[in-house]
């Protein structure tokens, strides 16, 4: 019950903003309190809830992944090609998806760490190799696989989608990690000082590289659903999705330079930016707007990381 007050009390400003969107939202536009808006929403955040998480724990090192959109549309890529040409069936096909995330990460983490290049290069790069191959795997044509994978999507248990449930045990199962073990304590000290946990006998460089891994085996995770929700892979899959994830993290309270870092104030986060464009939606706000509306949530959590910093 304590960790429960206190969880509520932690998060209460991310809760209440969530809040007053619903509300605002649900008096400006009669159609959006209902259960089809809400389902839609619940459809389109587990990529986005799951590539969270990993972008948790790389802002957590004091470090920064521009790639997952794009390790996201080149794993989804790998996964459609697999199975629309019936290469391998899908537990292979599933598992090569995985594998080319948990890959794009280790080679980015591997240049990270050995020559010591920032981070925002390295992933900038390699946002645009991870789209490159993207298009060669699929020959710049979306892969319709079919109900093969969309079963994935379709299945629910207790009501809840299948990759909703699957967003929920990753953000229990990362907030436990940073919260109650030691590698989430390792973490969170080499992003607060890697000099001072390097002395105290952690690894920086072994942290980062596993952090980065994480990274892009969630990124391929979300990959792999959302090919299941529509069925198909598309080579520009995820374009623009790093500045909403990253958004989405600051605004849960993660901060940019390291050092504190939660994934449910990520979780927070996202819903907060999915209830915003489904409301603004609702509205009949067009696309050019709800582009504007979201970089200035950007900018204004960058702000305030600043000033909870202070």
């Amino acid at each position: 019950m304590k960790d429960l007050r206190a969880l509520a009390v932690e998060y209460a400003g991310l809760i209440v903003a969530l809040a007053a969107l619903v509300g605002i939202f649900s008096f400006s536009a009669p159609h959006f309190l209902s259960g089809e808006t809400f389902a839609t929403i619940s459809n389109q955040v587990p990529s986005a809830v799951i590539a969270a998480a990993g972008m948790t724990f790389v802002l957590g090192v004091a470090e920064i992944d521009l790639s997952v959109g794009s390790v996201l549309g080149f794993a989804s890529a790998v996964l459609g090609t697999l199975m629309a040409r019936q290469l391998l069936g899908l537990a292979g096909s599933l598992a090569a998806c995985l594998a080319t995330g948990a890959v794009c990460g280790a080679l980015s983490a591997t240049i990270i760490t050995r020559w010591r290049i920032p981070s925002f290069i390295v992933t900038l790069g390699m946002l645009e190799v991870a789209r490159g191959c993207a298009h060669l795997v699929t020959g710049s044509q979306t892969q319709y696989v079919g109900s093969a994978v969309g079963a994935l999507a379709d299945t629910r248990l207790l009501g809840l989608s299948l990759p909703f449930l699957l967003a929920i045990l990753v953000v229990v199962s990362g907030q436990t990690m940073l919260s109650r073990m030691a590698f989430g304590r390792h973490l969170l000290a080499v992003g607060a000082n890697p000099e001072a946990a390097r002395l105290s006998g952690v690894d920086p460089g072994r942290v980062k590289r596993i952090v980065f891994v994480l990274s892009g085996l969630l990124a391929a995770v979300g990959g792999a659903i959302d090919t299941s929700r529509f069925q198909a892979a598309d080579p520009n899959a995820g374009m623009g999705f790093e500045l909403e994830v990253i958004a989405a993290v600051v605004i849960g309270g993660t901060s940019l330079m390291g050092g504190r870092a939660s994934v449910i104030g990520s979780f927070l986060g996202v819903l907060i930016i999915a209830v915003l464009g489904a409301g603004l939606a609702a509205l009949g706000v067009r696309d050019e707007t709800k582009r504007l509306v979201t970089g200035c949530v950007i900018v204004g959590a960058v702000i305030l990381d600043q000033y909870r910093r202070r």
